[in-house]
């Protein structure tokens, strides 16, 4: 059950890397500083791997932060670390940019609620975070947009570079606050200690991020809105010093939601709130809403069916979940199907 938990843990941190490589990357590929993918994806990795050094404080509060590390057994670890990347994985299937915190989060609280015991002020401690960063992401992108808008600024090789510089931050904040989703629940248990939890966790994060983090990629970068290189810069500035900020308190915050929130703010002065109409936008909302509650009861779900062995329960709960997820899946194929016919001259 030790290699198993592992396993998993890696390979969840690999879709940490997938998932994550969007929020950090997405500007500055996005505005065309660096249109090729790979190079976008290996300076994320690169950044990743060095902010997870930075990240036992987060890691702290994953493994012991949010229910008592005394339940935290490995067979318990290796059904939370499931659920999560179960979570996970679907939404890089569907190439929906998701935060991994309120997987991770979600995760562990179903273990907790399965045994009745949950840190309870501190979780809404960090729930309120999870509302509170994204707006403020909002708020600063769209005003800062509408600053400049009235502005004209000369786009030189110094805005591509300083554009390059802030992803790059922006991507050390992943790894210093999304590392410890992974390996946190191994150090709750004692499986792992911090420092160790820390290394190899990034290096999975980062590998993730190379061999996964493509389509998110495609998502966060250019199907939402287009943006310069200085509102590039704005998105990715705002993003890292939110992450790193909350990092440094030991809390595990929507680095995706952050940093597509500021995009929306940025294409919110552009274009109106008519962007907010968009499919891919209202895509990226429902799964946001949808997520931690999935992790949370595919978590519960899998204790009552393999500890408990309450079959019955645990059939409802998962049964319910994947019906939510497969219906936000089929709309998003027929928005697309949609699309697709009327391009190509079609029309009803």
């Amino acid at each position: 059950m030790v290699i198993v938990a592992f396993m998993i843990a890696f390979f969840f941190a690999m879709n940490i890397g997938g998932s994550g490589a969007a929020a950090t990357m997405g500007a500055a590929y996005g505005s065309g500083t660096l249109p090729n993918k790979r190079i976008a994806l290996l300076i994320c990795a690169i950044a990743i791997f060095l902010g997870s050094l930075s990240g036992g404080e987060v890691v702290k509060t994953i493994g012991s932060g949010l229910v008592p590390p005394s339940i935290l057994q490995t067979e318990l670890v290796v059904i939370v670390l499931a659920a999560a990347t179960i979570s996970l994985f679907a939404a890089n299937v569907l190439g929906i940019p998701l935060s991994t915190s309120e997987i991770t989060v979600g995760a562990v609280v179903g273990a907790g609620i399965a045994y009745q015991s949950v840190y309870v002020s501190k979780l809404i401690w960090i729930v309120s975070f999870w509302l509170i960063t994204p707006l403020a992401a909002f708020s600063f992108a769209f005003f800062i947009s509408k600053w400049l808008k009235g502005k004209t600024v000369k786009q030189n090789k110094w805005i591509g570079f300083l554009l390059i510089i802030a992803g790059f931050f922006e991507a050390f904040s992943a790894g210093m606050n999304n590392v410890a989703n992974a390996v946190g629940p191994l150090v709750g248990a004692g499986l792992l200690s911090v420092q160790h939890g820390i290394i190899f966790g990034g290096l999975f994060v980062a590998l993730g991020a190379l061999l996964l983090g493509s389509r998110v990629l495609e998502t966060n970068g250019k199907k939402i809105t287009t943006f310069s290189q200085l509102e590039g810069c704005v998105i990715s500035g705002i993003g890292a010093t939110l992450v790193i900020v909350s990092s440094l308190f030991g809390l595990p915050v929507p680095l995706t939601q952050i940093t597509t929130s500021a995009i929306i703010g940025i294409g919110t002065t552009k274009s109106g709130f008519s962007i907010w109409q968009k499919q891919i936008v209202i895509q990226v909302l429902k799964v946001w809403v949808v997520s931690p509650i999935f992790a949370l009861a595919v978590s519960y779900s899998l204790i009552k069916l393999l500890l408990h062995s309450d079959v019955y329960t645990a059939i409802a709960i998962v049964s319910v979940c994947f019906a939510t997820l497969g219906t936000i899946s089929l709309k998003k194929t027929i928005t697309e199907e949609r699309r697709s016919f009327h391009e190509h001259g079609g029309g009803i």
